[in-house]
C-alpha cells in the first residue's frame, strides 16, 4: 500500500504535492491544473481548478496500481466537501476517530469536519475510479463576511454558525450529477470560454449535491423507501434508449417491462434522475430533437413532426413555443436568415 499525505486543500498545493509524489506531467492553463499519470503509481487523470467564488472543483479518474491511501490535512477553517462518485468506489475515515464510509457509484456525500483534522480516503488497487469533490471554503472574513456570496451561504446552511464537526453523509442515488459530470469532460472549449462553462456546470452539480440532501432529509421523515443501484441503472438505460430513438411509440408499460421495473419504480425513477415523469420526459426528447432538426436539416416542419415521433403538428407547435418562445415556422425561418447573412 502507498500513502501520500497532503498538507493543503488549496488546489495549487494538492497538485504540488500529488506531482511530487507521483510524477506524471503536470499542466497548468487558466487556473485549471492536470495531473497525467501513466506509471508505477496508475493510470489516469487528475483535475482541479479554483473560482473565484472561493469553490474548487477536484476530480480522480485513475486506476491505481496499488492500494492508495491519501491523507488529507486541514486548517483552521476546514472546507466544506460535496462529493459525487461516478465509478467504482472510495473509502473514507477520520483519522481521530474509529469508523469507515464507502461512497459507491452515483451516490452523493456530504463532508465536514473538526479544525485541523485529517481526513483519510483509500482507493483500491486495479479498480477505475471516477469521483468528483467539490470544496467550499470557509474562511470568510469575519469583519465583515460577504453575505450574499454562495459559500458563506452554504456554511450557515450546513453549519449553522458553529464550529465544524466531523461528519459526513452518504446520500442516495443520483442519476441527474452523472450527466452533469459527463458534460463537464465533454467541453471541448478553451480559455475564459471554458472557464465558465466548467464553472456553470460546477454550480449546477452543487445545486443537485444540496437538493439530493434536502429530498433525502424528507425521504427519511416520511419513512420513504430509495432505488437500489441496480434499479437506478435500469432508468439511466432506458433514459438513454428514449434519447437515442425519441421517435418510437414509447408506453410506460412497455418501458417497464425493459427495465424490470414496476410503472411506480420507473416513474420515481424519472423523477430522480430527470425532475419529471416519464411521458413529460419523452416530450421534451421529441420537442428538443425537432428543435435539432429544424436548424441542421433540410426538413420541412410536417417532416420533423413526424420523425421525431409526434402524430399532430398543432400539437408539436403548441409545446415548441412553450419551450422556445416562438413556432416552429418562426424558428425555422431565423434560422434561414442567419444563415444568409453570414
Amino acid at each position: 500500500m502507498t500513502t501520500i499525505t497532503l498538507t493543503s486543500t488549496a488546489i495549487k498545493n494538492i497538485f504540488d504535492e500529488l506531482h511530487q509524489s507521483m510524477n506524471g506531467a503536470l499542466s497548468v492553463k487558466v487556473k485549471e491544473h492536470i495531473l497525467d499519470i501513466d506509471n508505477e503509481f496508475g493510470r489516469g487523470k487528475i483535475r482541479g481548478v479554483t473560482f473565484k467564488s472561493g469553490i474548487s472543483l477536484l476530480e480522480f479518474d485513475v486506476k491505481f496500481i496499488q492500494d492508495l491511501t491519501l491523507r488529507v490535512g486541514s486548517s483552521e477553517h476546514p472546507p466544506i466537501c460535496f462529493a459525487y462518485c461516478l465509478r467504482g468506489k472510495v473509502t473514507h475515515s477520520f483519522r481521530s476517530q474509529a469508523g469507515k464510509k464507502v461512497l459507491e457509484n452515483f451516490q452523493t456525500s456530504i463532508l465536514t469536519n473538526k479544525a485541523y483534522e485529517e481526513n483519510i480516503l483509500e482507493f483500491a488497487k486495479n479498480e477505475h475510479i471516477k469521483i468528483s469533490l467539490i470544496v467550499v471554503n470557509t474562511e470568510l472574513n469575519t469583519d465583515n463576511p460577504k453575505k450574499h456570496s454562495l459559500n458563506y451561504r452554504i456554511q450557515k446552511s450546513f453549519m449553522m454558525g458553529k464550529p465544524a464537526q466531523n461528519s459526513i453523509y452518504i446520500g442516495s442515488y443520483n442519476l441527474k450529477i452523472a450527466d452533469k459530470i459527463q458534460q463537464l469532460e465533454a467541453i471541448q472549449e478553451r480559455g475564459i470560454v471554458r472557464s465558465l462553462m466548467i464553472e456553470g456546470l460546477v454550480h449546477m452539480i452543487l445545486a443537485y449535491e444540496i437538493q439530493q440532501h434536502a429530498d433525502d432529509l424528507k425521504r427519511d421523515a416520511l419513512n420513504n423507501g430509495n432505488l437500489t443501484l441496480k434499479e437506478m441503472n435500469a432508468v439511466r438505460d432506458i433514459s438513454k434508449a428514449i434519447l437515442n430513438c425519441p421517435e418510437k411509440p414509447h408506453c410506460i408499460a412497455e418501458l417497464s417491462r425493459q427495465a424490470g421495473l414496476s410503472p411506480g419504480k420507473l416513474q420515481e425513477g424519472f423523477k430522480r434522475m430527470h425532475g419529471t415523469t416519464v411521458s413529460d420526459y419523452i416530450r421534451s426528447v421529441r420537442v428538443e430533437k425537432g428543435e435539432e432538426l429544424i436548424k441542421t436539416s433540410d426538413m420541412n416542419i410536417s417532416q420533423v413532426v413526424y420523425s421525431v415521433g409526434f402524430s399532430s403538428r398543432s400539437y408539436f407547435s403548441k409545446i415548441f413555443r412553450q419551450k422556445y418562445n416562438c413556432s416552429p415556422k418562426e424558428y425555422k425561418e431565423k434560422q434561414q436568415s442567419m444563415a444568409l447573412s453570414a
